[in-house]
């Protein structure tokens, strides 16, 4: 009898990892896990009888509002990866779907909750699910896997009032800044999920370079990795937008940060999204978390930015 919980009911992404696709940490980086989050949402609208929702000619299609993701198994250059997946919760408009990846094992890689909107493709207006995709969502109706549920993060909070100018009040630092590109867009336009992750992943490192060269001096080797996220999306920047990554850390635990990073326009100063990512950092040769001293802790804990949340 297998160690692991059945698939869900819908097959949705299924492949394996490439070596390009991984980070310093030699595992498939965060960017790669959305994107193939993200195909399995696509998936998975087919599977609702939402045929080609995400085409540049779709009347309609999902809109990310929130994820929430648990990383639980890291996966190394050429592991295969399976996702099935279901309909948790579904609204008038609105649903929750469960997207499980998983090893050829059966061993969880990453679990995604995805609330999503149904709206027609131009102004984003919601509008209700048709009869075949209630009929359709009732047969893929599933309660929640146990490792796709909160283990760190508070899903109940309300997003924060997220600015440009409320970031630099509240003093998070400046850690990125991109411009978007039309090959990081989708059919519509819009920039794609992943490159959001993707903007956080690229600028990290710049927030967390004293802590893992504290635990470079201890003879690691030392690598970052998000256990457990929360994703807002806001708004969808286009091609020719400007990124800036505003960030702080929230909380220092022995081995693990909480962080919270907010991506804005810095024309405009709004919001694009916000993240809430709990993070370790473990050594790339033993592939262990790794436990800096307690004079690193204080020392990284002066950085901590009061009042900043996703």
């Amino acid at each position: 009898m297998s160690a692991h919980p059945a698939p869900l009911p819908a097959p949705l992404y299924q492949g394996s990892v490439n070596t390009w696709e991984c980070d310093d940490g030699g595992h498939l980086n965060v960017r790669f896990h959305l994107e193939r989050a993200f195909a399995g949402l696509a998936h998975m609208a087919a599977a609702l009888e939402l045929p080609r929702a995400f085409g540049e000619a779709a009347s309609s299609t999902l809109l990310p509002i929130e994820a929430h993701i648990r990383f639980l198994k890291e996966a190394r250059p050429g592991a295969a990866l399976i996702m099935h997946g279901g309909v948790v919760e579904l609204g008038e408009s609105e649903a929750a779907f469960c997207l499980d990846m998983r090893h050829a094992d059966g061993a969880p890689a990453s679990c995604f909750t995805l609330r999503a909107a149904h709206v027609e493709t131009r102004a984003l207006r919601p509008f209700p699910w048709s009869a075949r995709t209630r009929e359709a969502a009732e047969r893929l109706l599933i309660a929640a896997p146990e490792h796709s549920k909160p283990r760190s993060i508070d899903l109940g909070k309300p997003p924060a009032e997220a600015s440009r100018q409320r970031a630099i009040e509240l003093g998070a630092r400046r850690i990125g800044a991109a411009l978007v590109t039309p090959d990081q867009c989708d059919a519509f336009g819009r920039l794609r999920g992943e490159h959001v992750v993707g903007r956080v992943s690229d600028s990290v490192p710049n927030l967390l370079a004293d802590w893992r060269k504290a635990a470079a001096d201890n003879g690691a080797s030392p690598a970052g990795a998000v256990v457990e996220a929360r994703l807002v999306f806001r708004r969808f920047p286009r091609a020719g937008d400007l990124i800036e990554v505003h960030s702080g850390i929230i909380e220092v635990g022995d081995k693990t940060l909480r962080l919270v990073h907010w991506l804005v326009d810095p024309e405009s100063g709004a919001c694009w999204a916000s993240m809430e990512a709990v993070a370790l950092t473990f050594d790339t040769v033993t592939r262990k978390a790794l436990a800096p001293s307690a004079e690193a802790r204080k020392r990284v804990a002066k950085l901590v930015v009061a009042g900043l949340s996703a």
